[in-house]
């Protein structure tokens, strides 16, 4: 997957494709990954919209980054929404409270190959 592919060139960590299809009306799949600092976070957010957007691939909305630059708290989540396709780029801390593996467990898992 092209977002997979992106957070990776980003150097994201222990990112997970998950195949929610059969579970969820909202969207088809998720990407889930990590990254250790607020500035990786946003790297790789954009990065991913940018090579979407590049291979004409809809963003429909990016939950997280405008809110950084407000809040002096710094970014441990941000939510690109496309649509068929929902990607979460946690900081650790984040990813162990929300535990989406978890609550999404009976999604099958897609490998992660790199381009």
């Amino acid at each position: 997957m092209i977002a997979a592919n992106a957070a990776l060139n980003k150097q994201a960590e222990d990112v997970t494709i998950l195949d929610v299809r059969a579970l969820s009306t909202v969207t088809d799949f998720f990407i889930i990954a990590s990254a250790a600092t607020t500035r990786q976070i946003a790297a790789i957010a954009e990065e991913i919209d940018r090579e979407l957007t590049r291979r004409g691939g809809d963003v429909l909305h990016v939950e997280g980054l405008k809110e950084r630059v407000a809040a002096a708290s710094g970014l441990s989540w941000v939510l690109i929404d496309c649509g068929d396709l929902v990607v979460h780029v946690f900081n650790p801390p984040a990813r162990e409270f929300y535990q989406l593996e978890r609550l999404w467990a009976d999604a099958p898992r897609l490998a992660v190959e790199p381009a």
